[in-house]
Order: structure tokens, then sequence, then C-alpha cells
């Protein structure tokens, strides 16, 4: 059986972490920031957890982690 093949655009985008679950960075963070409150810049900062309707789905696309 021919090897699985990564999808590059979701590896670059989406990291696994050690308990098996997705993240990812928030968008929005790239220029505009002026109009933007503190607080949703501050949420921006952190990292997103994929929900657990999209987590075959990337699984899928990325079968070694």
């Amino acid at each position: 059986m021919p090897k699985l093949k990564t999808r590059k655009c979701i590896s670059k985008r989406v990291k696994r972490t050690g308990t098996g679950k997705y993240k990812y960075f928030k968008a929005g963070r790239r220029h505009l920031m002026t109009g933007k409150s503190g607080k949703r810049k501050r949420h921006l900062r952190k990292d997103g957890i994929l929900q657990s309707s999209n987590m075959k789905r990337i699984a899928k696309a990325m079968p070694y982690g």
C-alpha cells in the first residue's frame, strides 16, 4: 500500500496537540487593528481549538499528525 499524502495547506495552518486536539491561529490579526477593541485583539492572540465537527476531516487530511 502506498504512503498517504499530507495536505500541505492544512499542515501549515493546523498543529496537533499532545492530547489529540488541533489548534490554529485565529484570523483577523494582520492589519486594520486600530478599529478593534483591546478585548477583541487580546482574544485574537489565543490559539483556537478546532471543533469536533471538523476533527475527522482534518485527521484524514493529515494522516501523520
